[in-house]
């Protein structure tokens, strides 16, 4: 088992907590300590994997039996955790978005560079099914050069609820883009390579959030009330993004929008094509060919079921502490160019231009002009 003796700590016991407890018991790790400040959530993780419980993350770190922490907090809170459990030694595993703002992941970066602890980032549909299966044959180069990419993660209804802290910008930094779009993006950065971004458009909306008489059939913000809890973020974002070297992204998230739900991923490639949806176990690879006469040629493929994204993410993550190695995926490094590519497209809306992206120093003087 390749988590044997390592001690893990979990900070955040709501629901992406207990699955990362949950998938690291399963590789052989040992769930030694859990964080949360709502104590029947502590209670509620110590009857399930016996664990010794803190109210804040402080004295989890502290706590000598802990090897490697796994953040699922609100966004606003990954840089102190991160930050003191690096700096304790640790090894850490934060959840996506690296941070709640580009400065925030800035400092969770520095600190990461210069400790000894491994830090990856929880973007696990880069481990699914579908996306090894791309994975595999984009190596084997079967879509000579990638050209485009068509990323959604399009819910018709699904906002969560007005009060929650994914919709209070202090806490989340964003909304959907933050919440489920930073999942898309980083799947199409991540199979272009994480190339050289040039130029960023995008335009945020708040179209539902502040409608009272929303409609949500299938409940999913809980006890809505939009006249008397906070909403400021974005429910819906579209952005096209331009490389360097000219491959370009679109890309739609949304909590809400008057169309069909969508997670759908297409790639272009010179020599062929691929698409599947966002977390999925099937791949189909589109391609022609004159052999015969002209004609389509489709090719469906499946994965393994069984396997799930989290699970490959943990055992990465686990791997990596074992080693004492820097990660070879989820670094922190690719993380932070997803959190610039947000802010661009944050900037872009506000400005109703294009933004442009520089050098990193060159970026955050041009942030501190526009505020």
């Amino acid at each position: 088992m390749i988590g044997a003796g390592i001690g893990v700590g979990i900070v955040g016991l709501g629901g992406m907590g207990h699955l990362h407890a949950r998938s690291i018991t399963e590789l052989g790790a040992d769930v030694v300590a859990g964080a949360d400040l709502v104590e029947a959530q502590r209670q509620r993780f110590s009857d399930e994997f016996g664990a010794r419980t803190y109210e804040t993350h402080e004295g989890l770190v502290a706590d000598e039996a802990v090897d490697a922490v796994i953040v699922t907090t609100p966004n606003r809170f990954h840089e102190p955790i991160a930050v003191d459990a690096l700096e304790a030694g640790c090894h850490v595993l934060v959840e996506k978005p690296l941070a709640h703002t580009l400065e925030s992941a800035e400092r969770i970066a520095r600190t990461a560079a210069r400790a000894d602890g491994v830090c990856m980032v929880g973007f696990h549909n880069r481990h699914a099914a579908s996306m090894a299966m791309f994975d595999e044959q984009h190596a084997r180069g079967r879509f000579g050069e990638l050209t485009h990419v068509e990323a959604n993660y399009v819910r018709r209804r699904g906002v969560p609820g007005p009060g929650s802290w994914f919709t209070d910008p202090e806490l989340a930094g964003g909304g959907a883009l933050l919440d489920i779009g930073v999942h898309a993006l980083d799947l199409a950065l991540y199979a272009l390579d994480f190339p050289e971004i040039a130029e960023v458009s995008g335009v945020a909306r708040s179209t539902f959030g502040a409608d009272d008489e929303y409609a949500d059939p299938d409940g999913f913000g809980d006890n809505w009330d939009a006249e008397n809890e906070r909403y400021e973020v974005d429910d819906s974002v579209s952005a096209f993004i331009r490389t360097a070297a000219g491959q370009t992204i679109s890309l739609e998230a949304a909590w809400a929008t008057n169309r069909e739900p969508s997670m759908d991923f297409r790639v272009r490639g010179t020599d062929a094509g691929a698409q599947f949806d966002i977390g999925d176990t099937a791949l189909e690879i589109l391609e022609t060919g004159t052999a015969g006469g002209d004609h389509y040629a489709d090719v469906a493929m499946r994965g393994d079921e069984s396997l799930t994204g989290y699970t490959e993410q943990d055992e990465q993550f686990l791997r990596a502490v074992v080693s004492e190695a820097p990660p070879e995926t989820n670094t922190v490094e690719e993380a932070l160019t997803v959190q610039r590519v947000i802010e661009a497209i944050y900037r872009s809306s506000e400005t109703g231009r294009a933004t442009q992206l520089a050098e990193p120093e060159l970026e955050a003087e041009q942030r501190a002009q526009i505020n």
